[in-house]
């Protein structure tokens, strides 16, 4: 066994939304500890960039198109995966959908249903069709990025802050009845990040300086300070973590 306990060589790692922002850097990481990182998001012409910059690099990397709202792209992938490498060792839930800013009475259904899909119904079945291939071996990791959303909702992120919030609860239940497969299922809460999806924080003042009084760190985080917490929880350094929900906030929600 290798004493370096991030070690990831040999492990086959998807990560969705991973063509930017916190995935593009979960990718870029697992990618340099090792793993053969699949890239997807909904274009994968943005995906191969990725995979590009990982292959440069010297690691390994393939890109794929999934749009994890829709039930025919998790076949799709999850076919070509069983097809190709015959496993997966870890699954990284990351891609979201956040179309609506503003008020909760506003929300209409086609904002609802969109947020509701990707990021509840998306993460399910990307769960499961993981999970059954993890079962299979014995053993596998799952880590889903949710958000400190779940835990005090946004302003004006009504139904985002919702469906992290069961994002939460569905990270505890896959533990739960995963776990007796060797199956760990752990998530991620990032506080403010810069990144595009952020990016309505970040152009209204009132709320970004709102959010900047409330940080002990007085400071936003970059993409990459999440990623070192996504390592740990897929790597031999969390073996006996299990759903625990971490929260990299810069001292937020204290």
């Amino acid at each position: 066994m290798s004493t370096n306990l991030f070690d990831l060589t040999g492990k086959v790692a998807l990560v969705s939304g991973a063509s930017r922002g916190i995935g593009e850097q979960i990718a870029l990481l697992l990618a340099q500890q090792g793993a053969h990182v699949i890239v997807t998001s909904r274009k994968r012409e943005e995906c191969e960039a990725v995979c590009a910059r990982i292959i440069e690099n010297g690691g390994s990397s393939e890109a794929l198109a999934c749009h994890i709202g829709r039930m025919e792209d998790i076949a799709v992938v999850f076919d070509h995966i069983r097809k190709v490498h015959g496993r997966l060792d870890i699954l990284v839930n990351n891609a979201a959908a956040n179309p609506y800013f503003g008020h909760i009475l506003d929300t209409d259904l086609s904002a609802f249903q969109k947020t509701i899909d990707v990021n509840i119904r998306g993460y399910f079945f990307m769960s499961v069709e993981a999970g059954r291939l993890m079962r299979e071996q014995g053993r596998g990791a799952i880590v889903n990025t949710a958000s400190i959303n779940a835990l005090q909702p946004g302003d004006m992120q009504g139904i985002y802050s919702i469906s992290k919030a069961a994002v939460v609860n569905m990270t505890k239940a896959f533990a739960k009845e995963c776990g007796p497969y060797g199956i760990r299922v752990n998530a991620l809460l990032p506080g403010l990040t810069k990144t595009k999806f952020a990016g309505a924080l970040f152009e209204t003042a009132k709320i970004y300086e709102e959010w900047m009084s409330r940080i002990p760190l007085r400071r936003h985080a970059e993409p990459q300070e999440m990623a070192g917490t996504v390592l740990y929880l897929v790597s031999d350094a969390a073996s006996y973590t299990n759903g625990e929900c971490i929260v990299v906030d810069g001292g937020l929600t204290i």
